[in-house]
């Protein structure tokens, strides 16, 4: 180990790339969340009326 102190060059550039692409994640990311959310939501919306339907009495 040195125990020199040597001055680190820091390119500002590559953290502000970073963290513009973290945020595109993000949304990407709520965006399919949601999807799937929807998605589950139908389905089971679609498995009550289902039953709803198979518990109705046909008495005509």
């Amino acid at each position: 180990m040195s125990t020199d102190k040597e001055e680190l060059e820091v390119e500002d550039d590559f953290a502000a790339e970073d963290s513009d692409d973290a945020g595109e994640r993000t949304v990407e990311v709520a965006k399919t969340n949601l999807t799937k959310r929807r998605i589950i939501d139908n389905m089971l919306a679609e498995r009550r009326l289902q039953k709803q339907l198979n518990d109705y009495d046909y008495d005509f």
